[in-house]
């Protein structure tokens, strides 16, 4: 690793930069360490980019092909056998239905990722237009979700990064000055638990629209082969893996999941606040052994809590 230097209007920016090669291919991570740096801050920051430096090669291969384990005969009919039970049908869902899911989804989608707002707050904001004594970002966000939802109702599209832009968009115009923006040159997505230990870091900010396109080819090649299930839960878990917005990755990426549902004639799927730790195990398990079976499984158990919505 070494420190790069590069002149911009009279000053100088400093980086960290490491390259290597995989097979023919070569690769170079940089971190941006900062402005006319001192001697001892180049230092301090160097030391906190060389971490991350080795965190991204470490996790490398876990962004790149294969995006999931290959599945056997056995278990693709399996995972069909048990998505057959979901019995009802995009089709069958009334206006009412649809209005009571937005609410629940909205307010869970939202509250995981720390939104002030109950559940209460989110029905009262969505039905009546009233607004409670609370932040209003969470209130715009509320909005946004709803607003979502509604999007993906009507479009025709399964997934591109046009999509994945307006879905940032719609559910961040009001609240985030990046709406509709993937991550710019330098910003990383460095996640750790409440121990301060680094949990999961995203792509980096070059790859991130090469492996977008990876995911969505893999989608439509795979579309008539795997089970809607197995389609919806890869959607969501490579685009959480990969990271590609400053914020708001969570929320987007379950409103992924739900698109590939909906488009695939299935309803769309809640992710309860109280199985939120679950949910992380499910992304952690398909970060470590790109195993999809835990989010599978998540989604199987939260259509059997939405039954008395969808019947």
């Amino acid at each position: 690793m070494h420190i790069e230097k590069r002149k911009e209007n009279g000053k100088i920016k400093y980086y960290l930069s490491h390259s290597y090669r995989e097979g023919s291919k070569g690769h170079k991570i940089r971190k941006y360490l900062g402005l006319d740096l001192s001697k001892e801050k180049i230092e301090e920051r160097k030391q906190i980019a060389e971490k991350l430096i080795l965190e991204e090669i470490k996790s490398y291969k876990l962004v790149t092909t294969p995006i999931i384990q290959p599945l056997s005969k056995e278990q693709i009919e399996q995972i069909q056998n048990l998505q057959d039970k979901v019995m009802i049908k995009i089709k069958h869902l009334s206006e009412e239905q649809w209005s009571r899911f937005t609410e629940i989804f909205t307010y869970n989608t939202n509250a995981i990722e720390g939104s002030e707002l109950n559940s209460r707050d989110v029905k009262e904001i969505l039905e009546q237009n009233k607004w409670p004594d609370k932040e209003k970002n969470d209130i715009a966000e509320a909005y946004g979700v709803q607003n979502a939802i509604n999007y993906i109702r009507k479009n025709k599209e399964h997934i591109s990064l046009d999509l994945i832009k307006g879905l940032h968009k719609i559910v961040f115009e009001n609240s985030k000055n990046f709406a509709g923006k993937f991550r710019k040159r330098g910003e990383d997505v460095v996640i750790k638990n409440k121990l301060g230990q680094i949990i999961h870091i995203g792509a980096s900010q070059t790859r991130i629209i090469s492996l977008l396109n990876e995911l969505i080819v893999w989608y439509y090649k795979n579309k008539a082969k795997y089970p809607t299930l197995v389609l919806a839960a890869v959607v969501h878990n490579q685009f959480e893996h990969i990271h590609p917005f400053a914020d708001g990755n969570g929320r987007i990426g379950r409103l992924l999941l739900n698109n590939i549902l909906i488009k695939n004639d299935f309803p769309p799927v809640n992710i309860d606040l109280t199985n939120r730790l679950e949910y992380y195990s499910a992304l952690r398990a398909y970060d470590s052994e790109k195993d999809i079976k835990p989010m599978i499984d998540l989604i199987l158990k939260e259509y059997k809590k939405l039954s008395d919505i969808y019947r």
